[in-house]
Formats: C-alpha cells, sequence, structure tokens
C-alpha cells in the first residue's frame, strides 16, 4: 500500500505484508527502486513487525515518479506511480556542506547550528518527552544529538523504556554511581542480536519527525560507549546488521545527521577497520549522502577521512577548545562543529558546571572564528536528578535565550557563514566568508570582547559611511550608535560579553 502523493523531501513509504515465521529480519529481503526524470534511487527496506515490511523513499525533485519492489517473498513485487508535490513551508531539504566550512539546506537557505545534545531523550517516560518538546518549541536550538542505544552512566541508572532487541536485560538492582565502570558485567543479559524490536526504533523516528516539525536536525548517534547491556560489544555480524536496520529505517528523514559515535575511542572493543566499516556500509546504503561525522573523548579521529563531511568535537583541553576552531578549519579543510565544549551546570565533574555566561562566551568565539558550537546542560538542583544533557525535560540554565539571540545575529551575515578577521589582540573579529569584498576590506564585521571589558573603542574605516551597533551578548540587546566614516571612537559600558557590529552602507 502507498499513497499517491508526497512534498518534496518528504516522505513516500511502500509497505507490503509478508511472512512472519521464521527470523524476517535476516531471512527476508526488501527493496524499492524509485524512478524521477531527474533521479533514480535503490532503497533497502525493513521488516516492521507483525508480517509488515516498508521502504521509504525521500523524493529530491517535483514531478512523476514510478517505484518497483522486490523480494524473496511471495507478495514482494510490486510497481506503482506517485507524484511529487513542492515542499511545505519550512521544508528547505536535507542539509550540506556549503563554502568548505559552512552549511546549507538543499534549497541554499544558510543554516548556523546552534545545537544541544540529550542523549537518552528518546529512551524517557512520556511526561519527561512532552517537557522536552515544550522546551524545544522555545527556538532555541536547531539541532539535537540524541543516542539509539540507552545510556548507562551517572544520573542515568534507569531502564530505558524499551529496548532495541528481543530479550531480557540484566537485573540492574544495586548498581549505582558508586559501583559504575566503563566495563559492566553483561553476563545476566539475554538478547537475540538477529531480532530487532521496532518499537523501540518507532520511537526514535517519532523523535526524529517530531524535531523535524519544529526545524531541528537530528544528530542520531549510532554507537556509544556506556553500556550495560551489551550493545557496545556485539560481534562485527552484529553490528552490521544493526547498521543496516538504522539506515533502511532512518535515511528517509531529510533532518538526519549520522553520527557514528559518541566518544569512539572509549568503545574499546571496536578497532579502526571496523569504523571504517560502519563508515563504508554508511556511505553505500545511504542513498541520500547525509551528513557524517564521528565524535571523540580524548583522541580525534581522523577527520581527513574522505568519508566524515564535518568535523564533530569535544574540547581536549581545560582552557583552550573553541580558540582552536581557526587552526581545525585549515588542518582538516571541514565545517567545525564543537558538540561538546562542557555544559552549563553545577555536577561536580569538569565537564558539566559552567556558568551561562561561559558557555555562551564558548558558543560566540566558535562562531566568530568560522564553527559552530553545541549546548548542553547539568544542573541537578532538581529532585527527581532529571538533567537535560542526557534526559531533556525541563531547561534551567541561563544560556539558551543566549544561543537564541547569537543565532539570531548569525542569520543576518551577508552570504553564507563567517570566518575569522583581522583585529586587536585582545578581540575576536567574525567577517563574511566566501563572499567577495568590498575594495579595502570586509564591508560586515562583528568584534567581540568575551571577558574584556572597555569602556570604548577607536576605529579607523577609511572607505564609505558604516553603520555601527553595540551588541550585549549577554544582556540580549542591539544598541544603535549612528553612522559613521574615518576615524571614530564607540563607546561602551565597560561589562563583559560586548560586541561591536559594523556595516557598510551601500
Amino acid at each position: 500500500m502507498s499513497a499517491n502523493t508526497a512534498e518534496r523531501w518528504g516522505v513516500f513509504e511502500v509497505t507490503v505484508t509478508g511472512p512472519e515465521e521464521g527470523n524476517p529480519f535476516t531471512e527476508r529481503e526488501f527493496s524499492g527502486v524509485f524512478r524521477g526524470k531527474n533521479e533514480e534511487k535503490h532503497v533497502m527496506g525493513f521488516y516492521d513487525g507483525g508480517g509488515v515490511y516498508r521502504v521509504r523513499f525521500m523524493p529530491s525533485f517535483e514531478g512523476e515518479y514510478t517505484y518497483e519492489t522486490t523480494g524473496n517473498f511471495p507478495g514482494a513485487q510490486t510497481s506503482g506511480s506517485f507524484t511529487v508535490t513542492p515542499p511545505r513551508e519550512g521544508n528547505h531539504g536535507p542539509m550540506r556542506v556549503v563554502n568548505q566550512f559552512h552549511f546549507a539546506y538543499e534549497d541554499t537557505t544558510p543554516y548556523y547550528s546552534v545545537g544541544t545534545t540529550c542523549y537518552a531523550w528518546a529512551h524517557q517516560p512520556e511526561e519527561i518527552h512532552q517537557e522536552t518538546l515544550k522546551e524545544l518549541d522555545k527556538g532555541y536550538f536547531n539541532k539535537m544529538r540524541f543516542c539509539v542505544f540507552p545510556k548507562h552512566y551517572i544520573h542515568n541508572f534507569r531502564d530505558p523504556e524499551t529496548f532495541p532487541y528481543e530479550g531480557t536485560p540484566m537485573d540492574n538492582s544495586g548498581l549505582c554511581e558508586e559501583n559504575f565502570t566503563y566495563e559492566m558485567d553483561i553476563s545476566g543479559n539475554h538478547w537475540d542480536f538477529t531480532r530487532f524490536n521496532p518499537e523501540h526504533f518507532r520511537r526514535i523516528e517519532r523523535c526524529i519527525l517530531e524535531l523535524q516539525e519544529r526545524g531541528i536536525e537530528a544528530d542520531i548517534i549510532v554507537m556509544h560507549p556506556y553500556d550495560r547491556w551489551g550493545f557496545k560489544s556485539m560481534t562485527p555480524e552484529q553490528d552490521d546488521l544493526y547498521w543496516k536496520y538504522v539506515i533502511a529505517r532512518f535515511a528517509c528523514y531529510r533532518n538526519v545527521w549520522w553520527s557514528l559515535a559518541n566518544e569512539y575511542d572509549l568503545l574499546f572493543a571496536k578497532k579502526l577497520e571496523d569504523w571504517e566499516r560502519y563508515a563504508q556500509i554508511l556511505c553505500e546504503k545511504d542513498p541520500y549522502n547525509h551528513l557524517r561525522g564521528i565524535h571523540q573523548c580524548l583522541k580525534f579521529y581522523d577527520h581527513s577521512r574522505p568519508w566524515i563531511t564535518h568535523c564533530s568535537l569535544q574540547r581536549q583541553d581545560l582552557y583552550r577548545h573553541v580558540e582552536y576552531t581557526d587552526e581545525y578549519r585549515v588542518r582538516w579543510g571541514k565545517p567545525i562543529v564543537w558538540d561538546e565544549i562542557s555544559y552549563e551546570g553545577n555536577i561536580d565533574m569538569g565537564w558539566g558546571n559552567i556558568s551561562g555566561q561561559e558557555l555562551t562566551r564558548r558558543f560566540w568565539e566558535a562562531s566568530l572564528r568560522g564553527g559552530y558550537a553545541g549546548h548542553g546542560e547539568t544542573f541537578v538542583d532538581n529532585e527527581n536528578d532529571i538533567l537535560w544533557w542526557s534526559h531533556g525535560g525541563p531547561l534551567h540554565g541561563e544560556s539558551p535565550a543566549r544561543i537564541k539571540f547569537l543565532h539570531k545575529i548569525l542569520c543576518e551575515t551577508p552570504g553564507c557563514g563567517l570566518r575569522r578577521g583581522q583585529g586587536s589582540f585582545d578581540e575576536t573579529v567574525g567577517v563574511p566568508d566566501g563572499i567577495d569584498l568590498l575594495p579595502g576590506g570586509a564591508s560586515y564585521e562583528i568584534h567581540y570582547y568575551g571577558f574584556g571589558r572597555p569602556s570604548f573603542r577607536d576605529f579607523m574605516k577609511p572607505e564609505g559611511k558604516w553603520k555601527v551597533e553595540i551588541i550585549d551578548t549577554w544582556g540580549i540587546t542591539i544598541t544603535d550608535a549612528g553612522v559613521h566614516s574615518g576615524k571614530f571612537r564607540v563607546s561602551l559600558p565597560g561589562r563583559e560579553y560586548m560586541a561591536v557590529r559594523l556595516r557598510r552602507l551601500p
């Protein structure tokens, strides 16, 4: 069965019924070929339980399409046609890398990533899930990182609502922060790693679509080390089956990014050849070429690898991190996305107790240097131990509203993306990246002073008239400071986190 229309960059799905006996996940094959005037895609199908087989397709063009499905069971062979309509408002297509260091949707709309992390939000009870959506509705973020597998780590020891495989988990009574280790005894787990639990993956799909409805990219973390159930130490054959199932189910959604792992270097059972094999599967089986990255704890992956589209980074130094954005842009020649630069919060871990002011400062530093930063929140002053960084739920910090304000500023950038410009030693200057500049230098500049507190700043602009604005990045205000030319002085309030924006007038 199928509908006869789909919007451009939406989802067209064909379903058939087939056998339930045996193991449909390994014994049955189902796939589709979708043809339009401008494209032809071969797409993996999947078994969704209850005798239902599905194949999903994301069309990239408007117009008439045909499809054919095939498989190794009766009823798998179907064919038909459908019409692809124009995209609805807010549908800009999948994300692409543009100007080497930046992003835009497929319809060329620029995208400035202001992400957040909620590792296990897909696995929480409905009440927490709804609270998370209420926070996302406030428009603070346009990317969210989260995991397919459940997570076992501090502040997160409850079992998830569902598991990805048929079977039963070990008895987790007695597990707590005091006896947490990376290498848990998994002898009590009983899983059939050849039989997926479709309900678990439907939960992930629900999250992807809920983010899509809000204009948020779904940065899906496919593997991670924080596990007591045995998912991090499956065999290569089990891993590969999992990767193909994940791709078959999720690749059709336009807002998907692939993160091969969170902290890949802590998955001690996996070798470099394993990660390269996963990447090969992803490149071969994802027909839409979604963005691909891999995140580290201590040791950077080689981000020059051709399958990596952008650098997903965690800081490696207590004091300097986003300040390396310039260097890493040169080293890897790809977009720099700081997915983990410490979280606003008050836990006893150094990665989770910086202030909202400091997290906001890091966002501005990364952005003006031509990179992108990610948010997280780890406050424990709530009675239910619900931390946004893992569970979602309500936000308590001060940085989200300031991150939203920064995103507004970024969206006003001429062209697509910023890079670091020339400035004094005590400021970070951002200028448009990858566009022709007017004679005499940049025609758009943001001068950011971070923790400095100048009471004024002198500028020399020998050509043209310049509109000057004072941006209070913490106070969330923009003050018109008039139009100037030549040498002029801009008075500042002597507070931290101020910036001056200069725009040359026509």
